[in-house]
């Protein structure tokens, strides 16, 4: 990787990357396939990972012929996993990441897929790292975002709410992410990424990161003019 300018401001994505909750979702998901005998592979988790919420169901009953509204789809989904959003534990080395640049005043925001109700269910043990952050964007509710996660608005308009927004240079904005379409999002808003995938996730869907780790645990800010641990 070549040196790039320096860091000024850090995004992050959530699910998957902060928090531990993406095999929450795969398992809801996988109860309702199973009433129409299909399976929810990875293969179809990749292609809605970062998607909005309204956006990832209609794929899944596309893609899967499912015989169940949207509407139908995301009620049941409602109904099943508040219970274990609760107690979703965060991910390797974030909690570690998100207190190191909040203590050395690098402004850092979360922009995600989810929705405020979510949001809220899923950051339940985590109040007080959540604090830390200038914003969070919830894309699936925010009134601002009528594109989801590969379209560059997600950060487009994450970007916009840190002060004195206007001034930010979006190559200096570095952004994690968990997924090819968040990935994809970053760059296409024009910014660096690091992207720490599922083990599962192929090789070609990796490409697009400008670094690829195994897990947070690994990040060395140095490497991105951020100061070290």
């Amino acid at each position: 990787m070549e040196q790039p300018v320096k860091i000024s401001h850090v995004i992050f994505d959530m699910d998957g990357l902060l928090l531990d909750t993406e095999n929450i979702y795969t398992k809801a998901t996988q109860q309702i396939c199973d009433r129409f005998d299909k399976v929810y592979s990875f293969d179809l988790k990749r292609q809605i990972m970062g998607m909005r919420g309204d956006e990832a169901t209609k794929t899944i009953i596309s893609q899967l012929e499912l015989d169940i509204s949207a509407e139908a789809f995301s009620k049941e989904m409602e109904q099943s996993i508040p219970d274990m959003f609760k107690l979703a534990d965060s991910m390797p080395g974030a909690d570690k990441l998100v207190r190191h640049l909040s203590k050395h005043n690098i402004p850092i925001a979360v922009c995600t897929g989810s929705n405020q109700t979510n949001l809220a269910l899923k950051t339940t043990k985590h109040r007080d790292l959540f604090t830390l952050f200038h914003h969070v964007v919830t894309c699936s509710d925010d009134p601002e975002i009528t594109f989801g996660k590969p379209h560059p608005q997600p950060y487009h308009v994450t970007l916009s709410r840190f002060d004195e927004a206007a001034a930010i240079d979006p190559s200096q904005v570095l952004v994690f992410e968990d997924s090819p379409n968040g990935v994809l999002s970053a760059k296409a808003a024009g910014m660096h990424t690091v992207m720490v995938p599922d083990p599962r996730l192929e090789d070609q869907y990796r490409t697009d990161a400008d670094m690829v780790l195994d897990s947070l645990e690994l990040f060395k800010p140095e490497l991105w003019s951020l100061p070290p641990f």
